[in-house]
């Protein structure tokens, strides 16, 4: 949009171009306005006032609001390149999925939470995994000693499974799995608990994680080496594709390496080179990229910096629009949408002064609504010390809700869009991914990158200088370097797991393991054995396994006999 500043300066005949500009300019926003006022008025909203104290608010704000004050060009929400979110009604037509990330102890203890949740107003399942269950051991393993239920629900089979979600049909829930080395077999052991309800692969809603190659970056839990993991990845695009198209068949992290210590601009750029990394796969696979594209789904940390972090997630969506559009030749618009999953920061939680946190979730928590998230994970204040109890997750939902119900936030979409801060912002994480971008070219692509330990010491890096900066205290954090009181710490309830988990979790399995088909057990086994030496796509033989309740570990030694295992380079 011309400024004001073009209109003082020049001449009379330059000033006159000028306006006959500006009003061209205006004269297309305000086609551009009304045909998404078209989209707008067609789609579905809520039936509620969307007002504020004065009145009621418009659904958009552009620079026709504004004109004559230098507001910037801007896209608008639902159209190429979707900075200002990829639906044109906004939260008006849906709110944010409140998806709060929950697993402790047995499937049986972590099912009561789950409708514990539900029946508070989750409006999404989202799964955590015990230690074994991520690194593809089952309860009774002997690295699993000590484990058992502690970070995270157990689950060693499809028996486990159906125990998890016992009561909860699966055709009316959406379900999010972290779990990333061995996350096809739990993916599998997820659908053929499905099937035991009588529900297909096609009903079936929700993302596993699956991003396998942010674990070789920041979180180490993996299985296989990096090229076979990479194949399972796009073994399951495939047949997701075919058999679970409401599926997100990966969840592309940045999560992990925000916590890791790296900046927010290293957060996205790595991650969507990750992204782009696995679009190429599929690529060379032969699939086409508008029969998989659809179906990835983002996953940001939201840390403290309130304003970096929206911008950061405008930013994604322009990146990720313009790649898919113009570099790989996506067609088909769902494949330029970039849809994500949003987590307040773990890593800034604090174990002094722990209802500090509840503060921190919240702000947090608005900034990944102004950046347009499709959901959202509030942390709870106890999270630093313990896995949560049920009133510390009840207040981090009741966080989501006020935020959703209170504050009028969601009545206008992209409310910051147009601030010079946040454009600016936009604009500058937008360039510093690019050049990042060029980085990790000159390395070699992100599989050699991480081969040469390349991110690993960038992140490592970031961090050690943040680390610095909160000990020097160029960096405050409330109650830990500035703010400390004298006075006794306050003290919450702490949730605890005991070494019950493992006993009950060992007799199961010793039951399963006498009850089964085991003469089934062994031919399906094999069969992925034999069909991992070919160019099969595994998810079907996978998949027969879970069905014969073959355990996980057993399913991941068949793949590992011909994978081999993952063993980490010393880079430092």
């Amino acid at each position: 949009m011309t400024s004001m500043r073009d209109l003082a300066s020049g001449t009379t005949d330059e000033r006159d171009e000028t306006l006959r500009r500006q009003a061209a300019e205006l004269e297309r926003l305000r086609a551009e306005v009304a045909a998404w006022r078209k989209r707008y008025e067609k789609g579905e909203k809520r039936d509620i006032a969307f007002t504020n104290s004065e009145g009621e608010v418009e659904p958009l704000y552009t620079a026709l609001d504004t004109v004559g004050e230098g507001v910037p060009d801007e896209s608008l929400p639902g159209a190429y390149p979707f900075t200002r979110g990829i639906h044109p009604t906004g939260y008006r037509g849906k709110l944010w999925t409140m998806r709060q990330f929950a697993g402790f102890g047995s499937a049986a203890d972590t099912n009561a939470r789950f409708k514990f949740l539900l029946e508070h107003g989750q409006t999404g399942l989202s799964t955590a995994f015990d230690f074994p269950t991520l690194m593809g051991y089952d309860s009774d393993h002997p690295r699993s000693e000590g484990e058992v239920g502690k970070t995270g629900v157990a689950i060693s089979s499809l028996a486990d499974m159906e125990t998890l979600f016992d009561g909860i049909p699966l055709d009316q829930v959406s379900t999010s799995m972290t779990i990333n080395g061995p996350a096809v077999i739990l993916f599998c052991f997820y659908v053929a608990a499905a099937e035991r309800q009588g529900v297909p692969s096609t009903k079936l809603r929700g993302t596993v994680q699956n991003d396998i190659l942010k674990e070789y970056m920041a979180q180490h839990a993996w299985c296989y080496p990096i090229e076979p993991a990479l194949r399972l990845i796009v073994d399951l695009f495939q047949w997701g594709a075919e058999h679970a198209p409401l599926w997100n068949t990966v969840s592309i992290s940045g999560y992990h390496i925000r916590e890791a210590g790296s900046t927010a601009a290293q957060e996205l750029a790595f991650t969507l080179a990750d992204g782009f990394t696995y679009v190429e796969r599929g690529i060379a696979r032969g699939l086409d990229v508008d029969a998989f594209a659809p179906r990835l789904s983002c996953f940001f940390d939201i840390h403290n910096d309130f304003f970096e972090e929206l911008a950061k997630l405008r930013a994604a969506r322009r990146i990720w629009a313009r790649h898919m559009r113009d570099r790989y030749g996506a067609k088909d618009p769902r494949s330029w949408m970039l849809r994500f999953h949003s987590q307040t920061a773990g890593v800034t939680l604090t174990a002094q002064q722990p209802m500090n946190n509840v503060v921190r979730v919240a702000y947090q928590a608005m900034a990944a609504v102004l950046g347009g998230t499709q959901s959202l994970h509030t942390n709870s204040m106890d999270e630093t010390l313990a896995l949560p109890t049920e009133e510390a997750v009840q207040v981090a939902l009741r966080t989501q809700q006020l935020l959703a119900y209170e504050t009028g936030v969601p009545n206008v979409i992209d409310p910051l869009g147009g601030s010079y801060y946040v454009e600016a912002l936009t604009d500058r994480l937008e360039r510093e991914a690019e050049e990042i971008f060029q980085q990790i070219d000159e390395v070699g692509g992100v599989v050699s990158g991480l081969e040469q330990g390349w991110f690993q010491r960038k992140i490592a890096e970031s961090a050690a200088r943040q680390q610095w900066e909160i000990e020097q205290h160029r960096r405050v954090v409330v109650g830990v370097n500035e703010f400390v009181t004298d006075e006794p710490e306050l003290t919450i309830p702490l949730l605890r797991v005991g070494e019950d988990t493992t006993i009950l979790q060992r007799e199961r399995l010793s039951t399963l393991r006498k009850t089964r088909d085991n003469d089934l057990v062994q031919r399906r086994l094999a069969e992925l054995t034999t069909a991992a030496a070919t160019d099969a796509n595994l998810i079907p033989h996978i998949l027969e396994c879970a069905r014969a309740y073959c355990t996980l570990y057993e399913i991941r030694a068949a793949m590992e006999a011909v994978f081999g295992a993952y063993r980490e380079p010393v880079f430092f």
